[in-house]
């Protein structure tokens, strides 16, 4: 099962190396990590996917827990979150299909970020299963030249938060 497991960590040099070692040392494989800085300078907050049984997903919990930089772990699968990934994408559209392309692209909430027919680019933020679909659905119409993808973002729903106790 995909499990978003979102870390708040000790914004400090190695910290980042030492969780992704974790993973690796371990055998668990990350399909995708954003990191940055949160509100309080001194923190950053990973957002991590990976795919793993409940059982396999609590051990790398546990496991992260006892790491000195980490400061708290959720794996926010196991509530209700809210979860969004950006996708860039760069097409190559032809002439007569560049309004139906750019007219696709806005019903799905989407932004042409630059029309040029050689180099036509696109952004959406969506959910994982969302942004599959919109890429499959425009590379039928136009070229798919390039696939640039944030991974998934995630925040808990009202009720959890993910913060620095202190």
């Amino acid at each position: 099962m995909r499990h978003i497991i979102a870390i708040l960590l000790q914004n400090e040099a190695g910290a980042l190396t030492r969780v992704a070692g974790l993973f690796s040392t371990r055998g668990y494989n990350i399909e995708s990590l954003s990191v940055a800085a949160t509100y309080d300078p001194t923190v950053s907050r990973i957002t991590l996917v990976t795919k793993g049984s409940d059982a396999v997903i609590q051990q790398i919990v546990n496991q992260l827990n006892k790491l000195i930089d980490v400061v708290s772990v959720e794996d926010m699968t196991t509530g209700e979150h809210i979860e969004r990934e950006l996708v860039l994408l760069k097409l190559k559209v032809r002439p007569e299909q560049a309004d139906a392309v750019r007219g696709y692209v806005v019903r799905n909430a989407g932004r042409v970020i630059d029309p040029a027919s050689e180099a036509f680019i696109v952004e959406l933020t969506a959910s994982e299963a969302e942004i599959n679909k919109f890429i499959a659905d425009l590379s039928a119409g136009a070229e798919l030249l390039e696939v640039v993808r944030s991974g998934a973002l995630g925040i808990s729903r009202i009720g959890r938060n993910l913060r620095v106790v202190r």
